[in-house]
């Protein structure tokens, strides 16, 4: 396995810049510095509502609420654990797959995992991996501004679902031209999915779902597609949501080791949710890791083990890091005095903690 410092692996769309002065710094100035692309040139713009995704995502949501009553009321326990697996499935899509693969490109898979992941996000049901991938590159580029897709500065509700639900801000219309996707459009495996999306997403996230509980264990149809089908794909697309809207909103969560000045912060329950996409104060400051935390004390990071172990078997190649010294000189310079211990003996370690500490293979003295 081969791991490629930060130095060969900028992130796609930010600037050069020394180890020194730090990863990240000029694609994450303060808030007041970046707002770019912001409001003052549109002071005429005004939230215009797309009322057929309104609709759409209403009978989802209402539906999904459907399938959490059966599945405590009428459903099989094997529907409830096939909804699950499922679940994990989607969210791998777009942890490993459309996220550190395709939108940050932290890491380089073979033709096989290529395949598998890209047929997992398209389990998801959250656009074609191609769509999802400009956007979430935009996102990072202007961050918490006007010409960030889901601009955490407009709401909480915002954030997290009502982008969905409302036509595009002129401003990331504008700067979304300014992201390079020429990868994307150069890659035969997206162009396919985005392509035939509408009709291999429906047998992917619907059809296939639906017909294995009925078929295997005698589910019935309305129990297998309200909780294998639709719950489980409104619950992937919410917990795939709150790494934008959670772990971005000020008032709420205010840990971020790696550089206080921007909005993303680390969330320990994010992450268990999303596989371990919720140690995003890291992420947004090193986005070309391809664990998109540091691994260690507390972290919990399944997408990581997952690409570790492709890794082994020769299915992932190239992941790219980031230097533990790179790490600790950004912590000490923008960090919010967050961060947990490097190591035996640090100024942050209690007498308490070093005296529980069990000493093995202790040399006699």
């Amino acid at each position: 396995m081969q791991h490629i410092t930060a130095a060969d692996a900028m992130a796609p769309n930010s600037s050069s810049v020394t180890e020194d002065r730090g990863a990240g710094d000029t694609a994450h100035a303060p808030q007041n510095e970046r707002r770019g692309a912001g409001a003052e040139p549109y002071p005429n713009y005004r939230t215009e509502v797309v009322w057929p995704n309104v609709v759409v995502h209403a009978y989802l949501n209402l539906a999904a609420l459907y399938g959490a009553y059966l599945m405590f009321t009428s459903a099989r326990l094997p529907t409830a654990i096939w909804a699950f697996i499922l679940y994990e499935a989607g969210i791998l899509g777009i942890t490993a797959g459309a996220h550190r693969l395709w939108s940050h490109r932290a890491y380089k898979a073979t033709w096989p995992l290529r395949v598998f992941l890209v047929l997992l996000q398209t389990l998801a049901f959250q656009t074609s991996a191609h769509e999802w991938v400009r956007n979430h590159r935009v996102h990072h580029k202007f961050s918490d501004t006007d010409a960030d897709p889901h601009n955490v500065n407009r709401g909480f509700f915002f954030t997290h679902y009502g982008w969905m639900l409302t036509k595009k801000h002129p401003a990331v219309k504008e700067n979304g031209k300014k992201v390079d996707s020429s990868d994307l459009d150069a890659d035969p495996l997206l162009i396919f999915q985005k392509r035939y999306y509408m009709i291999i997403m429906p047998i992917l996230c619907f059809v296939i779902p639906t017909a294995v509980p009925v078929f295997v264990w005698n589910e019935t149809w309305s129990n297998a597609y309200h909780i294998a089908a639709v719950m489980r794909q409104v619950i992937t697309l919410h917990m795939t949501l709150i790494t934008n809207s959670v772990t971005h909103w000020p008032d709420t969560w205010r840990k971020r080791p790696y550089d206080k000045r921007i909005c993303p912060s680390e969330n320990f329950f994010v992450s268990l949710l999303t596989l371990g996409e919720g140690w995003h104060n890291f992420h947004h400051v090193f986005p070309w890791d391809y664990k998109t935390s540091e691994i260690g004390y507390n972290r919990i990071n399944p997408t990581t083990h997952f690409i570790d172990f492709c890794a082994r078997i020769g299915l992932a190649y190239d992941l790219k890091t980031v230097p533990t010294s790179m790490v600790k000189r950004r912590v000490q310079r923008t960090g919010d005095g967050t961060h947990e211990l490097w190591g035996w003996g640090d100024a942050d370690m209690s007498e308490a903690e070093k005296k529980m500490v069990q000493v093995v293979n202790e040399k006699a003295t």
